[in-house]
């Protein structure tokens, strides 16, 4: 075969063309379906890093809804009340938690949620209040998720993958503290509830905060009447209607103070 009359131009071409990317610079293989595992892989291990230098050995997980707003939702005014007494309480209980387990430098039971506004944000802030780090694991949704501002900076996250940011939400978990919320909320609820139920998971406190909200969003004396789950079932969580009377079902599970 003869030479190229133009070898320096054929090498360019070379160079330019996608299988000469070093792997990990290649944007279209990290994004194609062949590569998911490690994408899982990474989602998984870069907030774990983090979460490690920042010594990070304990955490509150408060879930509840994003459409809560400070200045209530739609029309009812019975309905704003509640949600600002919720907004509060969520703020509140952040604000008692973070205080206490990190006035000493230490890192437990320090708050995360899912990022975003509303609920999410009311802890987040009760936490920055104090003067206290909190966690934010934000998704990516077809409409923007955007951050809260009272995330702790560096323990900021965005994931891709709904399993794997469920994964970060139990791996440090000492206690679940859930307001009233929708799909995503109810999803969480149940899946730790069914974690815990089927030993999956060391049992924790499992705190719902609103009683009347609660007792219609899930019958759960029906399921036991109908033999869903066993009359047992019901000791997994607890019913509260304050920021105060979460903080003391935490203490009772726990006996004083919580484990790392």
């Amino acid at each position: 075969m003869n030479p190229p009359d133009d070898p320096e131009s054929l090498r360019a071409t070379i160079q330019a063309n996608p299988s000469y990317r070093l792997a990990h610079e290649d944007g279209d293989l990290l994004t194609d379906a062949d590569l998911r595992p490690l994408r899982l892989q990474l989602e998984l291990v870069k907030p774990e890093r983090a979460l490690r230098q920042h010594a990070i050995r304990s955490t509150v997980v408060v879930f509840g809804s994003a459409r809560m707003a400070a200045g209530g939702q739609g029309v009812d005014p019975e309905r704003a009340e509640r949600h600002r007494r919720y907004l509060d309480e969520a703020r509140r209980f952040a604000a008692i938690v973070s205080h206490r387990f990190q006035e000493e430098g230490r890192r437990d039971f320090v708050v995360v949620t899912g990022g975003g506004p509303g609920i999410m944000e009311a802890a987040n802030r009760g936490a920055w209040e104090v003067g206290a780090r909190s966690i934010g694991l934000n998704i990516t949704l077809p409409q923007e998720q955007l951050p809260n501002p009272y995330i702790t900076p560096d323990l900021a996250f965005r994931f891709r993958y709904f399993a794997i940011r469920k994964m970060h939400f139990a791996l440090r978990a000492r206690a679940l503290v859930a307001f009233p919320g929708g799909f995503g909320t109810l999803d969480e609820v149940f899946e730790v509830l069914t974690l815990v139920q089927t030993g999956k998971m060391a049992p924790i406190p499992i705190v719902l905060v609103g009683s009347s909200f609660w007792s219609r969003a899930a019958d759960f004396g029906f399921l036991v009447a109908e033999g869903m789950i066993a009359p047992a079932d019901l000791g997994l969580f607890t019913v509260v209607d304050t920021a105060a009377e979460a903080v003391s079902a935490l203490e009772r599970f726990y006996g004083g103070t919580p484990p790392p």
